[in-house]
């Protein structure tokens, strides 16, 4: 393992792989170090969304279209590689009721440069014929899309590598290594070495200066928490607190089906509401996919459970339910399995993404909840521009680690 880099990110996630791609471009020395497999975690457990219809607007909408544009311009020659299909979002209502909600909530979007039509009744079974016919409209979301998010992290490390960045899984972070006095901050540059005294003594707001393994140290002037789920435990080492905690899903997954079964992402209207929700209790909301492989990915649930992966019943009974509500031909169609992963929570659902005044020389990208596979390719190049000292292409003030200690913590994420 290197013991010096420019820049080491703590997570071999989509995240954190998105940041290693764009920091190595940027001319950055890159390490990325993860305790367990690449997409070893939330990424390998997600279905891949690529989403601006369940964003209100605000900042989470923003980066969400901002991050878009990255996956189809930036990272578009690749797309290949990680399944890029823009397949658009289907979102049904099942009331007239809802259907106000959405339409509300439609006009709202475009206003903020959503691409969104709305869909009638009769017109739903034309872009779904297998839907249910109980649906009382909907709307189309042309600029949703899906990866396949697995093989998104696995590429996105592989072209870093070319450029020089060095991947080393099962190797846990143990601790970040500290400089006594003085302060550290401002645009990374390549460095031939670590640049001073290092030591893991530090008292809070010591610069952070790299990493402890038990495999040996990096030193760096930046380390980037994108450590997911466990982004607070990691900040902890730095003797800062970050409210990052799991909030647990399921997926369910079909036989494979004939192609085009299910052409599009098709999800409930409250679905936006259980997103945003705060609730610990389990929630579901159905959202159906199919895949190129033919299987039909069934979602969605949420609750905070700690990170407990025991099986849970109810909360598979409800994601069958919901499924079948939408497609009732999935009624007499086989599961093959049901996994469980861990969303990234913060309390005002969104991210935490820039440096951290409190620990200098450390920086996060983390606390993404559902949405870090979308939200991971704005995420990385914004990290990279800003750790350069470039004009980010966003504002990352909302999304600022320190926003917690000023009493934001709650406040809602939409405008």
């Amino acid at each position: 393992m290197p013991k010096t880099a420019d820049l080491v990110v703590i997570g071999a996630g989509v995240v954190g792989a998105a940041a290693a791609w764009f920091a190595t471009l940027a001319g950055l020395r890159v390490v990325v170090v993860d305790r367990g497999a690449i997409a070893g975690g939330t990424s390998g457990a997600g279905e891949g969304n690529v989403l601006v219809s369940d964003k209100e607007p605000g900042p989470e909408l923003e980066l969400a279209r901002y991050s878009r544009q990255v996956w189809g311009a930036d990272l578009g020659p690749y797309g290949e590689w990680w399944e890029f299909e823009q397949k658009g979002g289907l979102v049904v209502a099942s009331t007239p009721a809802a259907l106000g909600a959405l339409r509300t909530l439609a006009e709202r979007q475009r206003a903020r440069g959503v691409v969104v039509r709305e869909v009638s009744g009769d017109e739903l079974h034309a872009l779904e014929p297998q839907l249910t016919r109980e649906a009382a409209g909907g709307a189309l979301y042309p600029q949703d899309a899906q990866v396949q998010p697995m093989l998104a992290a696995a590429h996105l490390l592989r072209l870093a590598r070319r450029r020089g960045a060095a991947v080393r899984t099962g190797t846990e972070v143990v601790g970040l290594l500290r400089r006594r006095g003085g302060r550290t901050g401002g645009p990374v540059t390549s460095v031939g070495g670590a640049g001073g005294p290092v030591t893991s003594v530090g008292g809070a707001g010591a610069p952070v200066t790299g990493v402890r393994t038990p495999h040996g140290t990096v030193s760096a002037p930046a380390v980037l928490n994108a450590a997911g789920t466990w982004a607070g435990a990691v900040a902890g080492l730095a003797g800062v607190e970050l409210p990052v905690l799991p909030r647990r899903g399921f997926v369910l997954v079909t036989e494979p089906l004939p192609p085009a079964t299910v052409r599009h992402k098709v999800y409930a209207a409250d679905y936006v509401d259980a997103v945003a929700s705060s609730d610990a209790e389990l929630q579901a909301s159905p959202v159906v996919e199919g895949t190129g492989a033919g299987t039909v990915l069934i979602g969605s649930t949420r609750e905070r459970v700690g990170f407990d992966r025991r099986p849970s019943p109810a909360a598979v009974r409800a994601l069958a339910r919901g499924a079948i509500g939408l497609f009732p031909m999935l009624a007499s169609v086989r599961a093959m399995r049901v996994y469980a992963g861990f969303r990234p929570y913060c309390p005002d659902h969104l991210p935490v993404i820039g440096p951290d005044p409190r620990a200098p020389g450390l920086w996060h990208a983390c606390g993404h909840e559902g949405a870090g596979i979308g939200l991971a390719a704005g995420t990385g190049k914004l990290i990279a521009q800003a750790l350069t000292g470039e004009a980010t292409d966003l504002d990352l003030t909302p999304f600022a680690p320190e926003r917690f200690e000023e009493g934001g913590a709650d406040e809602p994420r939409g405008e």
